[in-house]
């Protein structure tokens, strides 16, 4: 069985449905399993709605509205019949979002997320499965929290692989086309969790690992795994063949193209990775399997954008030994903070921070008590893999490099 995904932008409108439909017709769908993201941007808007439901009552409903009209558009471009039982699966799916909002008593924002941004996926998928059959390729939709278990944590849920297991061979028909979501999964209580941004590539990998799979196929707007990200530097290249260890390096560092967690389930069971073109399905991509390094081996550039940088020195100009290191590590961990880079000298300790949960307030305060702080805001850290000196005067070239640092094959650099 084969494992496919479908991010965003391959199922942001009408037309790139349709283009889904070729895609399957072009390269195959018998015992295949589909996951699908939301739709376009769908996701951020979703977080709009939760923004609002927190800050700003008033705008709950016109949030909610944007996100109505656009999955509506959609399936009025798709299905010309407004008949078709499709209205009123969207239809119902949004009445569960209003019905939630109004209801729920939780004042968890973590939970609030994951009950209210998961229909993005759900909308997506049930209107992408409906399609399907519609133009004759009949499949299965199936509800990814009834196969995927995780903790109760919410945003970044952890699996739980066993029962994960267990779910899924018992409820995928391997001879059908499956469709179902990405980036969901549920918790004992069947409260829905999420498995972090950009985790629809990890479910992939799950579900992949728990059927053992032959391949997973990532379809994205680009021609494969690129050595840079082609919206912040020219002159990307396409990477034919990416070995497990490198590519787990890369996303490490935090290549967008495929998220960290999903490497190590499909590395386990040597399942190889293909990133292609959704639109050149047919062109070959970029391989990530067994092997050793990249091919073409050429320097690969990585950028983590609004990054928090901090510098934290004694008081009375002490050394910073393992105890301060050990209090601060826990404290970043005690507010969810992600250390991208650390550098430490005798009397400081400079650390690259990634915010995306919002702890660095409370851990300014705490950091304040114990030692002089000081805070650089709207960072950015790039990564350079297979680095040589031109490609780092690239980067150096009219920025204020605040941190640099090297090994014998990558450096990193924090700019402002």
């Amino acid at each position: 069985m084969r494992v496919f995904k479908f991010g965003g932008a391959s199922v942001k409108d009408a037309d790139a449905v349709r283009n889904v439909v070729n895609v399957l017709k072009e390269v195959g769908y018998q015992d295949t399993l589909v996951v699908i993201s939301a739709m376009g941007k769908m996701t951020n808007a979703m977080e709009k709605v939760v923004e609002s439901y927190f800050n700003d009552k008033a705008n709950v409903q016109p949030s909610l509205q944007e996100v109505v009209e656009y999955h509506n558009q959609i399936i009025t471009d798709l299905f010309q019949n407004r008949n078709h039982p499709v209205y009123d699966r969207v239809k119902v799916l949004f009445e569960e979002v209003k019905g939630f909002l109004t209801w729920n008593k939780s004042p968890k924002y973590g939970f609030v997320y994951d009950q209210v941004v998961c229909y993005g996926e759900l909308l997506s998928s049930t209107i992408v499965s409906a399609y399907l059959n519609e133009v004759g390729i009949s499949n299965q939709w199936l509800d990814v929290r009834t196969l995927i278990k995780t903790d109760t944590t919410n945003r970044d849920a952890q699996v739980i692989w066993d029962r994960t297991q267990v779910e899924v061979l018992s409820r995928v028909d391997v001879s059908k086309l499956n469709i179902t979501q990405g980036f969901l999964g549920s918790d004992d209580n069947n409260f829905t969790t999420t498995l972090g941004r950009e985790g629809s590539d990890y479910s992939a990998a799950i579900l992949a690992y728990c059927l053992n799979a032959e391949s997973v196929t990532i379809w994205k707007d680009v021609p494969g795994v690129l050595n840079a990200d082609p919206r912040n530097f020219e002159n990307a290249q396409l990477l034919d063949k990416i070995s497990y260890r490198e590519a787990i390096e890369l996303a490490f560092y935090g290549a967008s193209v495929i998220h960290p967690k999903t490497l190590q389930p499909l590395q386990r069971k040597e399942i190889p990775l293909h990133v292609k073109s959704f639109i050149n399905p047919k062109d070959k991509g970029t391989t990530v399997g067994k092997g050793n390094g990249i091919e073409p081996k050429v320097p690969c550039f990585i950028v983590k954008k609004n990054q928090v940088l901090l510098k934290l020195s004694s008081l009375d100009f002490s050394f910073i030994v393992e105890d301060n290191i050990s209090e601060i590590f826990k404290l970043f961990h005690d507010h969810r903070l992600k250390v991208d880079l650390i550098q430490n000298s005798a009397i400081s300790f400079s650390v690259c921070l990634d915010n995306k949960f919002r702890g660095l307030p409370p851990l300014l305060e705490e950091l304040k008590r114990k030692f002089k702080v000081v805070c650089h805001e709207d960072v950015s850290l790039y990564t350079i893999r297979h680095f040589n000196d031109d490609s780092v005067k690239s980067l150096q070239n009219g920025k204020s490099v605040l941190v640099e640092q090297r090994g014998k094959e990558t450096v990193q650099l924090v700019v402002k």
